[in-house]
């Protein structure tokens, strides 16, 4: 079985930086424990990195969100934590402008993956863009977000997106339902 991982922005300003939210630090030690388990397994590991520039504030990104935010080569930009030892020189990575990639869809359809799984930040934003695109690349891959690897500075908008992704027949593992 091809498989891959990816970690979507798991970048100092999601985590601790501009955009921050409380619970995103927790994601570092599971996200390198599914790192590692692939490497073991003989999977991939893709990196995915939110990139703006100095023009971000003319974007429509930036009008809808006036909030400077992983600048390239600022210290928002980069990995958070151990994450970013986890890196290797020889794992793909991907610079993107938006929420989803178009280059990074494209990148695993060539590669014909059977199992995709993506972890990181936003759940609500760029996880769930780029599960959409890989599933649309691949539709007949398993395509896989395990929520103990990905969160939401809004919890009630997580849990919708994790129905989302369900909907759209991308396997959600590690589900707590809420307790109402």
């Amino acid at each position: 079985m091809k498989k891959a991982l990816i970690v979507v922005d798991y970048q100092n300003d999601f985590v601790t930086g501009s955009l921050g939210f409380s619970g995103a630090e927790k994601l570092e030690g599971p996200i390198c424990e599914k790192i590692e388990q692939y490497r073991g397994e003989g999977g991939d590991v893709i990196f995915t990195f939110d990139t703006h520039g100095e023009d971000y504030s003319v974007t429509q990104e930036g009008r809808k969100l006036p909030v400077p935010h992983c600048l390239k080569g600022s210290d928002g930009w980069e990995l958070f934590g151990r994450v970013a030892a986890c890196r290797e020189a020889g794992d793909r990575s991907f610079d993107k402008a938006t929420f989803g990639s178009l280059e990074l869809a494209e990148y695993v359809r060539g590669k014909g993956y059977d199992r995709i799984e993506l972890c990181g930040l936003v759940s609500n934003i760029c996880v769930l863009s780029n599960a959409v695109l890989c599933k649309a690349a691949l539709p007949e891959a398993d395509i896989v977000v395990d929520a103990r690897c990905t969160a939401s500075g809004n919890g009630e908008l997580h849990q919708k997106t994790l129905d989302v992704l369900e909907g759209v027949q991308v396997t959600v593992l590690g589900r707590q339902e809420e307790t109402k």
